[in-house]
């Protein structure tokens, strides 16, 4: 990467400014995984942003010297921690619309969206996310007649919690140019009345019908989003994410950033395809900034859609909805393809599936054309495996095929999943502890802002399988938990093998960056029913401290 004379400059600044001394901070109560293992250790020295040494129990301290010390008052030490799975570019302006996590009906989410319109009255289309009708008594989709009785002079356009669904108001849809006569997407579904009006809801590749007469962000917009994004993620004690299909424009602010040494945290981003230039920019390989904040050697593929608006794809009906089995987002000719030719230009493949029947279309998939292509080492990844066969679950771990998964999915769908796919398919379903059984290694992630991006959430629930109000009494499917030490190296290690930095990130050893957190309480002693209410104190990238 060719960088400029200014940004020569003010990177040799930042070094001189930053990275002139050794550093030593000692006193602290810390945890890394070692060669599969937890283990424990005092104090961590470090030199510009690599670790030096790491001193466990008996270690004793160098001299101080010309070293910069640090006392970490007996605080907990870890590893930065990894989101495997995120939307760098959609949390950003998720902080920044409305939110509708909290909404706990339709009308509550209707007087959220009133209120943020008359607080932005300069805006020329209303945007939010987060509602899910599954939380709300009726569970029952949304309507635009409830939205156009508070705004009904400016498009709204309010996002699903799982993004696979959008939910508009009549001025939306009628600039769209949508009315009882347009045609289906494939792919996609507009929700009707029994009349087949439009209703306002749309799932899947149909919501560009939508979203295709949203203006664009300008660049000045996208670096904003990501900024604003990147140091809130910081906050939660998350120092790498994957971002989990990106486009072009995404891809340039990022390098924009890390041209003018603007990263917060480090990002490992995966090229989207459905983005019109995603073959020419797999045409030029692989992409590593020198400071290794910012690297792309994977693409994101899409197969269905999600569980709770029903577009996940199943083999057979949904149990609670007779005749329907789902989406698949792409021909199943086509996304042979598109696997086959991420794989030869030596990309690592990045699969969305959450229904049995899009897992076992891209296992089929892998199983196939990783022998063909002969990328066993790429590491090709499943995201979410979901809802899967059991018989399907040995292919992981002989393909070599990384299971990304999301605990706080399996907490925030437990109250629907099973009602979806009934009884003996939610076997296979959010299965880690049989994943891991197998030999699969898990990489854990949150996919934010479907979930909130606080990684100790996500260790809570892969342990407890409860959500925050301790429910169900005993974990939900308990069997499927995990230990806290493998859910502390799904976030850690397990991720970074994922986006083939572990030489580089995932624990704190001599050699690799000085990426690290200090947090509140000691994870490994508390209860674990008490593991997501841990803060973060600091957190620690290239070995210096994050403003939040």
């Amino acid at each position: 990467m060719k960088l400029s004379p200014l940004v020569l400059a003010s990177a040799c600044l930042f070094s001189a400014n930053l990275f002139a001394q050794t550093t030593l901070i000692k006193n602290v109560n810390g945890y890394t995984m070692e060669a599969g293992e937890l283990v424990q250790f005092h104090a961590v020295k470090y030199k510009d942003d690599i670790i030096k040494t790491v001193y466990k129990q008996g270690d004793v301290l160098p001299a101080k010297g010309d070293m910069t010390v640090i006392d970490g008052q007996q605080k907990t030490m870890l590893p930065g921690l990894i989101d495997a799975h995120g939307h760098v570019l959609n949390y950003g302006l998720s902080l920044l619309r409305a939110d509708l996590m909290s909404s706990k009906s339709e009308q509550d989410a209707v007087a959220i969206i009133s209120k943020y319109a008359n607080e932005n009255k300069a805006l020329s289309w209303l945007q939010g996310r987060g509602w899910n009708q599954v939380q709300w008594p009726n569970k029952q989709f949304p309507t635009a007649a409830s939205l156009d009785k508070v705004i009904d002079d400016k498009p709204v356009v309010l996002g699903r919690v799982d993004g696979h669904a959008i939910w508009v108001n009549s001025q939306a849809m009628e600039l769209a140019g949508i009315d009882k006569d347009t045609k289906e997407i494939e792919g996609g579904e507009i929700v009707r009345d029994s009349d087949g009006n439009p209703t306002g809801v749309f799932i899947d590749n149909a919501m560009s019908l939508i979203y295709s007469k949203i203006p664009t962000l300008n660049d000045e917009e996208v670096q904003h989003a990501l900024k604003i994004a990147m140091r809130s993620l910081a906050s939660v004690g998350l120092t790498s994410v994957h971002d989990a299909g990106i486009y072009s424009d995404n891809l340039d602010a990022f390098k924009a950033l890390t041209d003018d040494n603007e990263m917060v945290i480090r990002i490992n981003a995966m090229l989207d395809v459905t983005d019109p230039q995603w073959r020419q920019q797999i045409a030029k390989g692989h992409y590593r900034s020198d400071d290794d904040m910012l690297v792309v050697h994977s693409v994101k593929i899409s197969a269905d859609g999600a569980l709770g608006s029903r577009g996940a794809a199943l083999i057979e009906d949904y149990s609670d909805k007779p005749h329907h089995k789902g989406l698949l987002l792409h021909d199943p000719a086509d996304l042979t393809k598109l696997i086959k030719a991420s794989m030869e230009a030596g990309f690592q493949v990045n699969t969305h599936a959450i229904g049995d029947n899009a897992n076992k279309l891209v296992l089929d998939n892998y199983e196939t054309l990783i022998k063909q292509t002969k990328t066993s080492a790429l590491r090709h990844r499943v995201e979410h495996a979901q809802v899967l066969q059991l018989d399907d679950i040995k292919r992981f771990a002989d393909n070599n095929i990384i299971a990304s998964m999301q605990a706080t999915h399996a907490t925030s769908d437990k109250n629907m999943a099973e009602d979806r796919v009934g009884s003996e398919r939610i076997k296979g379903a959010y299965a880690w502890r049989t994943l891991i059984d197998n030999g699969v290694v898990i990489a854990a992630g949150s996919d934010f802002p479907v979930e909130y991006p606080n990684p100790f959430f996500g260790l809570h629930a892969s342990v407890t399988r409860q959500d925050q109000q301790n429910q169900p009494e005993n974990g939900w499917y308990i069997n499927e938990g995990m230990t806290l030490t493998e859910a502390f190296n799904s976030f850690t290690i397990g991720a970074a093998y994922a986006g083939h930095q572990e030489t580089l990130l995932g624990s704190i050893e001599a050699g690799k960056k000085a990426d690290f957190i200090l947090i509140d309480q000691d994870i490994f002693k508390v209860a674990p029913e008490k593991i997501w209410q841990t803060k973060v104190i600091d957190t620690y990238v290239n070995g210096q401290k994050v403003s939040f």
